[in-house]
C-alpha cells in the first residue's frame, strides 16, 4: 500500500493531466468551431446549442441544417452532440457513418474510422443489443474480419443480459456456418447448447456437415437416451434412434467412441416393431468394417429371431443381396487371377460361396414358416405347412411333428390340434411302422382337447387305421374302450370336466361303433350298442331309422317297430317326421290290411300332434294308403 507522500504525488500527477486535457479539449473545440462556422447561417444554431447543450431537438435541428454540408462537418456536429448527450442520437449517427462508406472497398481506411465510432458508442451503449447487431451485421461481417467479428460477438454476449442473448446467438451461429472455421464453431456451439440444449439437432447437423461424425454420433446417442428431450423438428425418439443407427453403421471408420453392437442391440430390445431395419444396420456396420463373416452371423441371427413377415423380408432381401454381391465380387477376382495355384483355390472358394447362396435361397420358405410359428407357435395350419416343406426328409418330419405336439397348447390352438396327432400317426402308418402309429394314437387320446369332437376324431381315426390293416377285432375293442362309462356321471356340455370324461356321450364315436358292430360284430352286440345310444339319449332320427332297418334285415320286425316307437318318444315334430314316415311305411308293408285297428291307432297317434304344414302331407299319405288297403 503506497505511503502518504506517494499518494500526494499521484494526486498531483492526475490533477496536471486533467488540466492539460481540459486545455486540449478547448483547443480542439475552438478548432472545430473555426472549421464549421464558415458562414453566418450557422451562428443562430451555435447560440441555441450553447444555451441548450442538453436539448436533443436543437442538436437535431442543427444537424438537419448542415445535411448538405461535407460529411466531415456533419460528423463533427454529431460528435459534439454525443459528447454532450452520450447515447441519445447515436443510432442515427452510426447509420449515417455506415452509409458514408457504402460501396467502398473493405480495405479502405474509412472502415476503421467507422469501427472506432462504433467502439466509442459501445462505451455507453453496451447494454443495447441493437448497437451490437448494427456493428456486427452491417459492418464487421461485411469486412470479412473473422477474428474481430468473433471477438465482438463474445463481447456482446458478455455485455448483454442473458434475456437478450436470443437476439445474438442466431447471427453468431450463422456467421460460424458461413466461414470454414470448424474448431471455433464447435467450441461456440458447445457454449450455445449450455443455454439452449433443445437445439442439439442443429449442432449434430453441423458436425455431420464438417465430417466430425464421431462427436455427432456421441451427441445423438446422448439425446436419444435423454427421456425428456423434445425434438424441435418434430422427430420421435424412434426416428432419432434410426438416424443414429444409420450414422454409426455407415461410418464404422469414423465413429470410434461408441459401442455400435451394444447400441443397436439395445434398440432391438427397445423397438420391437422395427427389428428388420435395425438388424440390417448392424450387419451393414460389419460389412463396411470388412468383417464379412461376422456380418453373415448377424444376418443368420436376425432371420432366426424376427417375428414379423415384414422384418423377415427386409433382412432376407439384404442377406441375399450381400451374398450375391460377395459371390459376384469373388467371380471377378477369379477371372482376373492368372496364377494356376491360386486359380484352383479360387474355384473351390467360389463353389463354396455359390453353394452357400443356393442353400440360403432354398431355405426361404422354411425360414418364413419359422417366422410365422414364432409369431404364433399354436398355429396348427403352419405346422402342417412346415411338414410339407420337409417332404422327403423323414427325420426332419418326425422332429417337426414331435416339436409341434409338444408346443401347441390345446387351449390356445388355432385350428384343430387333433389333426397334428392324426397326421403324425398316419406318417408312421405310411412307412409301415404300425406300432409307432399306435403309440402316437395312444398319446393323442390323453391330450386335453378343447372339444369332445376332437378326441372323438382321434379314436375314430385310430379305429379306421386298424380296419385298413384288417385288425377288425382291435377296432371293435378301441370303440368299446372309447365308449366306457366314466366313474361318475357328467354332462356332455360341462366344460369344467375333461373331454375324456365326456367322450362316452359322443355321437361320432357311437355312430362308428354301431357301424363296426353291424359290419364285424354279432347281432346281439350290435343291438346292445343301438340300445345304449338310445338310453344315453344321443340318438338322431337317422340312427333310429338305421336301427330299425338293421332289425328288419335280421327279421326282427316287432323289435324294429319298438325301436321306431322309442325314437318317436325321443323326438318331437318336425324331427320325428322321417321316423313316422318310415315306421308307417314299414308297418303297412309288413301287415298290409290285416291289422287295420293297429294301423288306424298309429295314424291317429301320428296326426295328434302333427303341425299344420306336415299334417297335409301326412293326411294325403294316410288316405292313399287306406284307399289302397280297401281296394
Amino acid at each position: 500500500m503506497p505511503s502518504y507522500e506517494e499518494q500526494g504525488e499521484i494526486e498531483l500527477i492526475f490533477r496536471d493531466y486533467r488540466v492539460n486535457l481540459f486545455c486540449f479539449n478547448n483547443f480542439i473545440y475552438s478548432l472545430f468551431v473555426n472549421i464549421i462556422l464558415q458562414n453566418e447561417d450557422d451562428l443562430p444554431y451555435e447560440e441555441e446549442i450553447l444555451r441548450n447543450p442538453f436539448s436533443v431537438k436543437h442538436w437535431l435541428r442543427y444537424i438537419d441544417h448542415k445535411k448538405g454540408s461535407p460529411k466531415q462537418t456533419v460528423n463533427i456536429i454529431f460528435e459534439r452532440a454525443l459528447k454532450e448527450l452520450p447515447g441519445r442520437p447515436v443510432s442515427s449517427y452510426l447509420k449515417l457513418r455506415r452509409r458514408q462508406i457504402k460501396g467502398r472497398c473493405i480495405t479502405d481506411p474509412s472502415y476503421e474510422d467507422v469501427n472506432n465510432a462504433f467502439e466509442r458508442s459501445l462505451v455507453f451503449m453496451h447494454k443495447i443489443p441493437r448497437i451490437w447487431l448494427l456493428f456486427i451485421v452491417n459492418l464487421l461481417m461485411d469486412q470479412c474480419r473473422i477474428t474481430r467479428t468473433r471477438q465482438v460477438f463474445d463481447r456482446a454476449l458478455r455485455a448483454l443480459p442473458i434475456t437478450q442473448h436470443h437476439r445474438v446467438w442466431p447471427l453468431y451461429l450463422k456467421f460460424l456456418k458461413i466461414h470454414d472455421i470448424p474448431e471455433t464453431a464447435v467450441r461456440v456451439f458447445r457454449r450455445y447448447l449450455k443455454l439452449y440444449p433443445e437445439d442439439a439437432e442443429d449442432y449434430i447437423e453441423y458436425l455431420i456437415s464438417i465430417g466430425r461424425l464421431d462427436e455427432a454420433a456421441m451427441k445423438l446417442a446422448y439425446i436419444v437416451n435423454k427421456e425428456d428431450f423434445v425434438s424441435k423438428h418434430g422427430k420421435s425418439n424412434h426416428q432419432l434412434w434410426n438416424e443414429l443407427c444409420e450414422l454409426i453403421s455407415k461410418n464404422p471408420d469414423k465413429v470410434r467412441s461408441l459401442n455400435v453392437d451394444a447400441i443397436i442391440r439395445g434398440g432391438l430390445r427397445r423397438y420391437t416393431d422395427q427389428l428388420g431395419h435395425l438388424w440390417n444396420s448392424l450387419a451393414d456396420y460389419y460389412v463396411r468394417s470388412g468383417l464379412f463373416e461376422r456380418a453373415r452371423d448377424i444376418y443368420e441371427e436376425a432371420i432366426q429371431t424376427v417375428t414379423t413377415v415384414r422384418d423377415f423380408t427386409q433382412v432376407f432381401d439384404a442377406y441375399a443381396q450381400f451374398e450375391e454381391l460377395s459371390l459376384s465380387k469373388r467371380m471377378e477376382d477369379a477371372a482376373n487371377n492368372l496364377n494356376p495355384t491360386e486359380e484352383e483355390i479360387d474355384d473351390i472358394e467360389l463353389e463354396l460361396r455359390l453353394a452357400r447362396f443356393e442353400h440360403l435361397m432354398e431355405r426361404r420358405l422354411l425360414l418364413l414358416n419359422s417366422v410365422l410359428l414364432r409369431q404364433n407357435p399354436h398355429n396348427v395350419h403352419e405346422w402342417h405347412k412346415r411338414v410339407k416343406l420337409y417332404e422327403g426328409k423323414p427325420h426332419e418330419i418326425i422332429n417337426t411333428y414331435t416339436e409341434a405336439v409338444q408346443t401347441v397348447d390345446p387351449k390356445l390352438a388355432v385350428g384343430k390340434l387333433h389333426t397334428l396327432w392324426v397326421a403324425f400317426a398316419k406318417f408312421y402308418e405310411e412307412n409301415s411302422q404300425i406300432d409307432d402309429a399306435r403309440v402316437v394314437f395312444e398319446k393323442a387320446t390323453h391330450v386335453p382337447y378343447s372339444k369332445v369332437d376332437d378326441l372323438a376324431s382321434v379314436w375314430c381315426e385310430w379305429a379306421e387305421m386298424e380296419i385298413r390293416h384288417e385288425n377288425f377285432d382291435e377296432a371293435l375293442k378301441l370303440m368299446q374302450k372309447a365308449t366306457v362309462m366314466p366313474p361318475r356321471k357328467v354332462a356332455y356340455h360341462d366344460e369344467s370336466e375333461t373331454v375324456q370324461m365326456r367322450l362316452y356321450k359322443s355321437l361320432k364315436v357311437w355312430s362308428m361303433y354301431a357301424d363296426l358292430e353291424e359290419s364285424f360284430g354279432t347281432f346281439k352286440s350290435c343291438k346292445a350298442v343301438y340300445d345304449r345310444i338310445i338310453d344315453l339319449k344321443i340318438a338322431t332320427p337317422q340312427i333310429i331309422i338305421n336301427y330299425g332297418l338293421f332289425l328288419e334285415e335280421h327279421k326282427y320286425f316287432e323289435e324294429a317297430f319298438r325301436a321306431y316307437e322309442k325314437g318317436i318318444a325321443l323326438f318331437k315334430w318336425p324331427n320325428v317326421y322321417d321316423i313316422w314316415n318310415t315306421y308307417l311305411t314299414k308297418f303297412l308293408k309288413r301287415y298290409g290290411g290285416t291289422k287295420l285297428e293297429r294301423a288306424r291307432d298309429l295314424f291317429e297317434q301320428c296326426l295328434e300332434n302333427c303341425p299344420p304344414n306336415f299334417a297335409k302331407v301326412t293326411r294325403r299319405s294316410t288316405s292313399s294308403i287306406f284307399s289302397f288297403l280297401l281296394d
